[in-house]
């Protein structure tokens, strides 16, 4: 699976806001997903059958406002011999825009950034966003182990789904009743025997998370100390012992086990991020201290640096809300661009070169334009969020944008 880019992600949360705040005013907001295997002649066939159906809908404004949307689908629909290569997504419906007769259809499709599994049509009063809402979900790659002397279950976490690699069980013997030179003798044997169960648990993780590029870390859980003991001994190749992110007690072992670790990570998992972007502002702050540092901030400059191809890590605020107008004289040709921090700010400009008035042309987000010029010249994009101190120090003291550069201009 492809990684879905900062500016692929951005545009699916601003889309997948703005479309949880659409209402309709009865059950007349469709939503239809359709897989790239599916044919469009299918869904065409489909729609009329739903067309057909929307007869029975006792409320006239509500039938009058589905069979709209749907007729409105199937025109979209002769736009395409198939679907595209990830399928297609369409949000059709009528929106009040205050009070009664002033409702207006509103159009959305695109081809989301992940192919759409399954085929959906959905008719309510808001918009179905779930398929959506997972493709912008965590999927990050994590191993999973819990163990025991008794027995061992090896997993692998994408995002919140869990495969079950391997379920071990050791049979190594219980605690022995003689006493003396039989006990000391038993102790031993049950001791190489727990090794070995362990040195074996660590070969079948080996083998399992060695081959998986995208693994982020190992998080391992069980009931007693045998973890510890695993963890500090020299059963794990070192790359995947290295990854480590943290040890946690269970109840249970098994299948039950691996799911009590990983409810048990998620804080630990929500955190590391918290971390890593706390970091990358704390690192900013830190080269901007210091007087040859390699930090900028401030639109104006970090737009110049970008342009320039010299910034490493381009740090944007999630509650940035600028946008960038784009103006353009009808007489002499001549462009300019403006940053507003909303849209009543636009307002007629005088042509530098010709006094002549400049037209309004394309306004786009800050965070967009942004995205769009880092993704030009290869620089990595973070999108902060404000649930931190030093986020909202980002956004507050450096008006939400900043860079950490590759070498000062």
């Amino acid at each position: 699976m492809s990684e879905i880019s900062s500016k692929e992600l951005y545009e699916v949360k601003r889309t997948l806001k703005e479309l949880s705040e659409k209402k309709g005013r009865g059950t007349e907001l469709v939503t239809v997903y359709i897989p790239p295997d599916r044919q469009i002649s299918d869904v065409v066939k489909h729609m009329r059958e739903e067309l057909s159906q929307s007869a029975n809908i006792k409320s006239k404004q509500t039938k009058k406002n589905v069979q709209s949307a749907i007729e409105v689908i199937m025109q979209r629909m002769k736009l395409f011999p198939k679907p595209p290569e990830k399928g297609l997504v369409l949000f059709v419906g009528m929106i009040p825009r205050g009070g009664p007769g002033t409702e207006k259809m509103e159009t959305y499709m695109f081809e989301p950034p992940e192919p759409v599994q399954t085929y959906i049509y959905h008719c309510d009063s808001t918009f179905f966003l779930k398929p959506l809402q997972e493709i912008i979900e965590d999927k990050d790659v994590y191993g999973l182990a819990v163990i025991d002397r008794k027995e061992a279950t090896i997993a692998i976490l994408r995002g919140k789904r869990i495969d079950i690699i391997k379920n071990l069980t050791s049979g190594v013997p219980g605690k022995h009743k003689a006493g003396g030179q039989s006990q000391r003798r038993f102790d031993r044997l049950i001791d190489l025997a727990a090794h070995e169960f362990l040195k074996r648990i660590g070969n079948h993780m080996n083998e399992a998370f060695l081959g998986v590029p995208e693994l982020k870390g190992v998080i391992i859980g069980g009931p007693g100390h045998t973890k510890e003991e695993f963890v500090e001994g020299d059963y794990l190749h070192h790359e995947i012992k290295n990854m480590i992110i943290t040890t946690v007690d269970t109840s249970y072992t098994g299948e039950f086990g691996i799911r009590e670790v990983m409810e048990k990570s998620m804080d630990v998992l929500t955190e590391i991020d918290v971390v890593r972007e706390k970091k990358l502002v704390q690192k900013f702050l830190v080269e901007l201290i210091d007087e040859h540092g390699l930090a900028s901030y401030g639109e104006a400059e970090v737009r110049r640096n970008l342009q320039m191809g010299a910034v490493e890590v381009l740090l944007l605020s999630e509650d940035l809300k600028s946008k960038r107008v784009n103006y353009e004289c009808q007489s002499c040709g001549k462009t300019q661009e403006k940053t507003i921090k909303n849209e009543n700010e636009i307002k007629i400009k005088i042509c530098p070169s010709c006094n002549e008035k400049m037209k309004v042309g394309e306004t786009v987000d800050v965070i967009d334009d942004f995205v769009e010029l880092a993704e030009e010249v290869g620089s990595e994009v973070e999108i902060i969020s404000t649930e931190t101190e030093e986020g909202m120090q980002l956004l507050r003291a450096f008006g939400g944008i900043g860079a950490i550069l590759r070498y000062r201009p």
